[in-house]
Protein backbone atom coordinates (compact mmCIF):
# COMPACT_ATOMS: atom_id res chain seq x y z
CA UNK A 1 0.00 0.00 0.00
CA UNK A 2 1.31 3.43 -0.96
CA UNK A 3 0.51 6.25 1.47
CA UNK A 4 1.05 9.90 0.63
CA UNK A 5 2.38 11.09 3.97
CA UNK A 6 1.60 14.80 3.60
CA UNK A 7 -1.29 16.49 1.81
CA UNK A 8 -3.20 19.69 2.56
CA UNK A 9 -6.95 19.83 2.06
CA UNK A 10 -8.79 23.11 1.78
CA UNK A 11 -12.10 24.60 0.72
CA UNK A 12 -10.60 25.76 -2.59
CA UNK A 13 -11.18 24.75 -6.18
CA UNK A 14 -7.60 23.50 -6.51
CA UNK A 15 -7.07 21.84 -3.11
CA UNK A 16 -10.33 20.18 -2.09
CA UNK A 17 -10.91 16.53 -1.29
CA UNK A 18 -12.34 15.67 -4.70
CA UNK A 19 -9.31 17.06 -6.52
CA UNK A 20 -7.02 15.16 -4.15
CA UNK A 21 -8.85 11.87 -4.66
CA UNK A 22 -8.66 12.30 -8.43
CA UNK A 23 -4.92 12.92 -8.35
CA UNK A 24 -4.28 10.01 -5.98
CA UNK A 25 -6.31 7.69 -8.22
CA UNK A 26 -4.42 8.85 -11.31
CA UNK A 27 -1.17 7.55 -9.87
CA UNK A 28 -2.43 4.57 -7.86
CA UNK A 29 -1.89 5.90 -4.33
CA UNK A 30 -4.29 4.17 -1.95
CA UNK A 31 -4.23 6.50 1.05
CA UNK A 32 -3.02 9.89 2.27
CA UNK A 33 -2.31 11.72 5.53
CA UNK A 34 -4.31 14.96 5.51
CA UNK A 35 -3.58 18.22 7.30
CA UNK A 36 -5.69 21.39 7.15
CA UNK A 37 -4.81 23.71 4.27
CA UNK A 38 -5.91 27.12 3.14
CA UNK A 39 -4.27 29.14 5.91
CA UNK A 40 -1.73 30.07 3.24
CA UNK A 41 -2.61 30.46 -0.42
CA UNK A 42 0.17 28.25 -1.75
CA UNK A 43 0.09 30.12 -5.07
CA UNK A 44 1.32 33.23 -3.22
CA UNK A 45 4.34 31.90 -1.30
CA UNK A 46 6.71 34.64 -2.46
CA UNK A 47 4.29 37.28 -1.22
CA UNK A 48 3.89 35.48 2.11
CA UNK A 49 7.66 35.43 2.58
CA UNK A 50 7.97 39.11 1.65
CA UNK A 51 5.21 40.09 4.08
CA UNK A 52 2.94 41.46 1.36
CA UNK A 53 0.30 38.83 2.19
CA UNK A 54 -0.47 37.53 5.66
CA UNK A 55 -1.58 33.97 6.49
CA UNK A 56 -4.98 33.26 7.98
CA UNK A 57 -4.31 31.99 11.53
CA UNK A 58 -7.68 30.24 11.79
CA UNK A 59 -7.20 26.48 11.56
CA UNK A 60 -9.79 24.55 9.48
CA UNK A 61 -9.38 21.24 11.30
CA UNK A 62 -13.01 20.52 10.51
CA UNK A 63 -11.97 19.74 6.93
CA UNK A 64 -9.65 16.99 8.16
CA UNK A 65 -12.24 15.63 10.57
CA UNK A 66 -14.80 15.43 7.75
CA UNK A 67 -12.32 13.81 5.35
CA UNK A 68 -11.27 11.02 7.70
CA UNK A 69 -14.90 10.36 8.61
CA UNK A 70 -16.34 10.41 5.10
CA UNK A 71 -13.37 8.67 3.44
CA UNK A 72 -12.09 6.42 6.20
CA UNK A 73 -10.84 3.97 3.60
CA UNK A 74 -8.59 6.61 2.00
CA UNK A 75 -7.50 9.19 4.55
CA UNK A 76 -5.71 9.55 7.86
CA UNK A 77 -5.46 12.92 9.59
CA UNK A 78 -3.12 15.12 11.61
CA UNK A 79 -4.72 17.85 13.71
CA UNK A 80 -3.13 21.31 13.53
CA UNK A 81 -2.69 23.47 16.64
CA UNK A 82 -1.26 26.89 17.47
CA UNK A 83 1.17 26.58 20.42
CA UNK A 84 0.69 30.26 21.24
CA UNK A 85 -2.78 29.35 22.50
CA UNK A 86 -1.23 27.49 25.43
CA UNK A 87 -3.68 25.21 27.22
CA UNK A 88 -6.16 25.79 24.41
CA UNK A 89 -3.73 24.24 21.95
CA UNK A 90 -3.33 21.16 24.14
CA UNK A 91 -7.10 20.79 24.36
CA UNK A 92 -7.40 21.20 20.58
CA UNK A 93 -4.79 18.47 20.17
CA UNK A 94 -6.62 16.09 22.49
CA UNK A 95 -9.91 16.76 20.72
CA UNK A 96 -8.34 16.07 17.34
CA UNK A 97 -6.77 12.82 18.48
CA UNK A 98 -10.05 11.76 20.07
CA UNK A 99 -11.72 12.41 16.69
CA UNK A 100 -9.39 9.96 14.99
CA UNK A 101 -6.33 11.99 14.02
CA UNK A 102 -3.03 10.16 14.37
CA UNK A 103 -0.55 13.01 14.83
CA UNK A 104 -0.16 16.77 15.13
CA UNK A 105 0.78 19.30 12.44
CA UNK A 106 2.54 22.56 13.35
CA UNK A 107 2.60 25.65 11.14
CA UNK A 108 5.36 28.07 12.21
CA UNK A 109 4.96 30.21 9.09
CA UNK A 110 1.33 30.83 10.01
CA UNK A 111 1.41 31.06 13.80
CA UNK A 112 4.88 32.56 14.34
CA UNK A 113 5.83 30.47 17.38
CA UNK A 114 9.23 29.16 18.44
CA UNK A 115 10.14 25.52 19.00
CA UNK A 116 11.32 26.37 22.52
CA UNK A 117 7.80 27.43 23.52
CA UNK A 118 7.06 25.35 26.68
CA UNK A 119 3.61 24.48 25.35
CA UNK A 120 5.27 22.54 22.55
CA UNK A 121 6.89 20.18 25.03
CA UNK A 122 3.44 19.42 26.43
CA UNK A 123 1.96 19.00 22.96
CA UNK A 124 4.76 16.67 21.89
CA UNK A 125 4.55 14.65 25.11
CA UNK A 126 0.78 14.22 24.73
CA UNK A 127 1.22 13.08 21.15
CA UNK A 128 3.95 10.66 22.14
CA UNK A 129 1.92 9.26 25.02
CA UNK A 130 -0.62 8.10 22.43
CA UNK A 131 2.08 6.76 20.13
CA UNK A 132 1.67 9.42 17.43
CA UNK A 133 4.20 11.76 15.73
CA UNK A 134 4.72 15.52 15.48
CA UNK A 135 5.08 17.04 11.98
CA UNK A 136 6.33 20.50 11.05
CA UNK A 137 8.26 22.43 8.46
CA UNK A 138 11.10 24.71 9.55
CA UNK A 139 12.18 28.26 8.74
CA UNK A 140 15.53 30.08 8.65
CA UNK A 141 14.44 32.30 11.55
CA UNK A 142 15.73 32.10 15.14
CA UNK A 143 13.60 29.64 17.09
CA UNK A 144 12.23 27.79 14.06
CA UNK A 145 15.34 26.31 12.44
CA UNK A 146 16.21 22.68 11.88
CA UNK A 147 18.46 22.79 14.95
CA UNK A 148 15.65 24.28 17.06
CA UNK A 149 13.29 21.49 16.00
CA UNK A 150 15.93 18.88 16.77
CA UNK A 151 16.30 20.39 20.24
CA UNK A 152 12.59 19.75 20.79
CA UNK A 153 13.05 16.16 19.62
CA UNK A 154 15.85 15.73 22.13
CA UNK A 155 13.74 17.21 24.95
CA UNK A 156 10.87 14.80 24.26
CA UNK A 157 12.66 11.59 23.23
CA UNK A 158 9.59 9.38 23.67
CA UNK A 159 7.88 11.13 20.73
CA UNK A 160 8.68 10.76 17.04
CA UNK A 161 9.26 13.94 15.01
CA UNK A 162 8.89 14.41 11.25
CA UNK A 163 10.54 17.34 9.50
CA UNK A 164 8.70 18.33 6.35
CA UNK A 165 10.27 18.81 2.93
CA UNK A 166 13.62 17.35 4.01
CA UNK A 167 14.22 20.44 6.15
CA UNK A 168 14.88 23.92 4.83
CA UNK A 169 16.08 24.88 1.36
CA UNK A 170 17.22 22.75 -1.53
CA UNK A 171 19.41 20.46 0.60
CA UNK A 172 19.34 20.60 4.40
CA UNK A 173 22.50 18.69 5.34
CA UNK A 174 21.79 19.26 9.04
CA UNK A 175 18.39 17.57 8.75
CA UNK A 176 19.94 14.56 7.05
CA UNK A 177 22.60 14.24 9.75
CA UNK A 178 19.99 14.58 12.49
CA UNK A 179 17.89 11.81 10.93
CA UNK A 180 21.01 9.68 11.05
CA UNK A 181 21.85 10.59 14.66
CA UNK A 182 18.45 10.80 16.41
CA UNK A 183 16.28 7.71 16.72
CA UNK A 184 13.09 9.81 16.81
CA UNK A 185 13.80 12.16 13.88
CA UNK A 186 12.38 11.49 10.39
CA UNK A 187 12.49 13.19 6.98
CA UNK A 188 9.40 13.73 4.82
CA UNK A 189 10.34 13.98 1.17
CA UNK A 190 7.82 16.36 -0.45
CA UNK A 191 9.47 19.14 -2.49
CA UNK A 192 12.88 17.63 -1.71
CA UNK A 193 15.28 17.36 -4.61
CA UNK A 194 16.50 14.02 -5.90
CA UNK A 195 20.11 14.59 -4.85
CA UNK A 196 19.17 15.32 -1.23
CA UNK A 197 16.73 12.40 -1.05
CA UNK A 198 19.43 10.07 -2.34
CA UNK A 199 21.93 11.44 0.16
CA UNK A 200 19.41 10.98 2.97
CA UNK A 201 18.78 7.38 1.97
CA UNK A 202 22.50 6.64 1.93
CA UNK A 203 23.17 8.36 5.26
CA UNK A 204 20.10 7.63 7.38
CA UNK A 205 18.60 4.58 5.69
CA UNK A 206 15.20 3.87 4.20
CA UNK A 207 13.62 3.57 7.65
CA UNK A 208 14.02 7.33 8.18
CA UNK A 209 12.30 8.60 5.01
CA UNK A 210 8.58 9.20 4.50
CA UNK A 211 7.01 9.85 1.11
CA UNK A 212 4.81 12.94 0.87
CA UNK A 213 3.51 15.09 -1.98
CA UNK A 214 2.58 18.48 -0.44
CA UNK A 215 -0.65 18.43 -2.45
CA UNK A 216 -1.89 20.79 -3.88
CA UNK A 217 1.42 22.63 -4.29
CA UNK A 218 2.86 19.57 -6.01
CA UNK A 219 1.17 16.66 -7.74
CA UNK A 220 1.49 13.22 -6.10
CA UNK A 221 2.72 11.81 -9.42
CA UNK A 222 5.68 14.19 -9.48
CA UNK A 223 6.75 13.43 -5.92
CA UNK A 224 6.22 9.69 -6.30
CA UNK A 225 8.56 9.57 -9.29
CA UNK A 226 11.39 10.87 -7.08
CA UNK A 227 11.00 7.87 -4.79
CA UNK A 228 10.79 5.44 -7.68
CA UNK A 229 14.27 6.59 -8.74
CA UNK A 230 15.67 5.19 -5.49
CA UNK A 231 16.79 1.61 -5.01
CA UNK A 232 13.72 -0.61 -5.17
CA UNK A 233 14.60 -2.25 -1.87
CA UNK A 234 13.79 1.06 -0.11
CA UNK A 235 10.34 1.57 -1.63
CA UNK A 236 8.20 -0.44 0.78
CA UNK A 237 9.47 1.42 3.84
CA UNK A 238 9.44 4.91 2.32
CA UNK A 239 6.12 4.60 0.48
CA UNK A 240 4.08 3.41 3.43
CA UNK A 241 5.83 1.22 5.95
CA UNK A 242 7.45 4.00 7.95
CA UNK A 243 4.40 6.26 8.27
CA UNK A 244 2.27 3.25 9.20
CA UNK A 245 4.72 2.44 11.99
CA UNK A 246 4.71 6.04 13.27
CA UNK A 247 0.91 6.22 13.21
CA UNK A 248 0.52 2.79 14.85
CA UNK A 249 -1.45 1.21 12.03
CA UNK A 250 -1.07 -2.06 10.16
CA UNK A 251 -0.14 -1.76 6.46
CA UNK A 252 -2.91 -3.14 4.24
Amino acid sequence: MIIDGHVHISATEYGNVNVLLRQLDEVGIERAVCVPGGMIDVRQFSRIFSGKYQPDPNIPNHLVFAAIEEHADRFYGFVCVNPKEGAGAVEMLKDGLDRGCRGVKLAPMVHRFRFDDPTLDEIAAECGSRGFPVYTHVLPNPGTTTADYAALARRVPQTNFIIGHMGFGPADADAIELAQDLNNFYLETSLGNTLAIGDALAAAGAEKLIFGSEFPLSHPRVELEKIKLLDASSHEAILGGNICRLMKIQPK
